[in-house]
């Protein structure tokens, strides 16, 4: 059941990577109210409710906020960082237009394509394609 404050983090499970930064922000909210996290390698069909479905969850952290506004990249983590202890000073940081376009700007040309082609990589090795 939603309240009215949460916010849902949809994040790739199974990408280590993703794992161990969600597993890191789970345990530093797991007394702030409202944080839920949703894998979506584990639940597409929950992550497909708001729009994210396929492959689009394995390529990037996206967030749903009470409203149903999804949001993904830069001002998803920013979401989430205004929620965690201890990181709202990152959030204050995304603020700056500058820090938040070059940050976006790594994620969306560095990071968020690695992780994605290592994702499509170990795929394709479970299934056996090599």
């Amino acid at each position: 059941m939603r309240t009215g404050d949460e916010l849902v983090v949809c994040f790739n499970g199974s990408c280590p990577v993703c794992r161990a930064e969600i597993d890191h922000y789970r345990e530093r909210a797991a007394a702030a109210p409202g944080l839920v996290f949703l894998d979506v390698a584990a639940d597409p069909e929950g992550a497909a409710r708001w729009g994210i479905a396929g492959d689009k969850g394995f390529r990037r952290l996206h967030a749903v906020d009470a409203t149903g506004s999804v949001t993904s990249g830069i001002a998803a983590f920013t979401a989430l960082w205004q929620r965690v202890p201890g990181y709202a000073w990152l959030a204050s940081l995304m603020a700056v237009p500058l820090v938040r376009h070059l940050a976006g700007g790594l994620y969306e040309r560095i990071a968020a394509p690695l992780l994605y082609r290592l994702h499509v990589r170990r795929q394709r090795r479970r299934l056996g394609g090599g």
